[in-house]
C-alpha cells in the first residue's frame, strides 16, 4: 500500500500557498455621531484599506453597538437618506410603549432599527480600493437621539 500523501496535485499546493500568504489587517475607527442621522464614512474605511497594503481581498466592517447600524446606500442625492430615515421612523416609532425603556424612549426603537438593518458589511477590495458602485457610500446609521461615539472595526484580508 502506498503511503498517504497530503499534497497530491499542483492545484492543492497552489491553494495551500495562497492560504499561507493571506494577510490580515485590522483597525478600529472611533466615529462621533450627532444623534439620529446617517453619517457617511467611506473615506475613513478606504484609508484603512490603503494603509493595509492589501491589493485584492475582502473588507469587513462591523459596528460594536446594538443601537446603531451600517448600510451601503446612495451617496449622491441626500433626499434618499431623508426618505430612509422617514420610512424607518414610521416603521419603528418612538412613541410606543416598549417594555425596555430604562435608557430612554429612543433606546428600544434604536435596537429594533438596528435589527432591521445591518451591524456589518462586506466589501470587495480590488487594486487596493473598496469596490463600491459609483453612487454607493458606506454609512453609519445612528438610531439614538443623542450623539455619542461609535466604534467600527475594519478587517481586511487578502493579498
Amino acid at each position: 500500500m502506498a503511503p498517504f500523501c497530503l499534497i497530491s496535485s499542483p492545484l492543492i499546493v497552489l491553494v495551500m500557498t495562497a492560504i499561507a500568504t493571506t494577510r490580515h489587517h485590522q483597525d478600529v475607527l472611533d466615529i462621533p455621531t450627532r444623534g439620529k442621522s446617517l453619517l457617511r464614512f467611506t473615506h475613513q474605511v478606504q484609508g484603512v484599506v490603503a494603509a493595509s497594503g492589501i491589493q485584492t481581498g475582502l473588507c469587513t466592517v462591523f459596528i460594536r453597538h446594538t443601537s446603531a447600524s451600517l448600510i451601503i446606500q446612495e451617496n449622491a442625492d441626500p433626499d434618499v437618506l431623508v426618505d430612509l430615515e422617514t420610512f424607518l421612523s414610521r416603521l419603528v416609532p418612538e412613541d410606543r410603549s416598549y417594555v425596555h425603556s430604562t435608557e430612554g424612549p429612543d433606546d428600544m426603537p434604536a435596537h429594533i432599527r438596528s435589527v432591521l438593518t445591518h451591524t456589518s458589511e462586506n466589501i470587495p477590495v480590488m487594486q487596493g480600493r473598496l469596490v463600491l458602485g459609483t453612487w454607493q457610500g458606506l454609512y453609519l446609521w445612528e438610531h439614538r437621539q443623542r450623539g455619542t461615539r461609535r466604534e467600527v472595526v475594519v478587517h481586511i484580508s487578502g493579498h
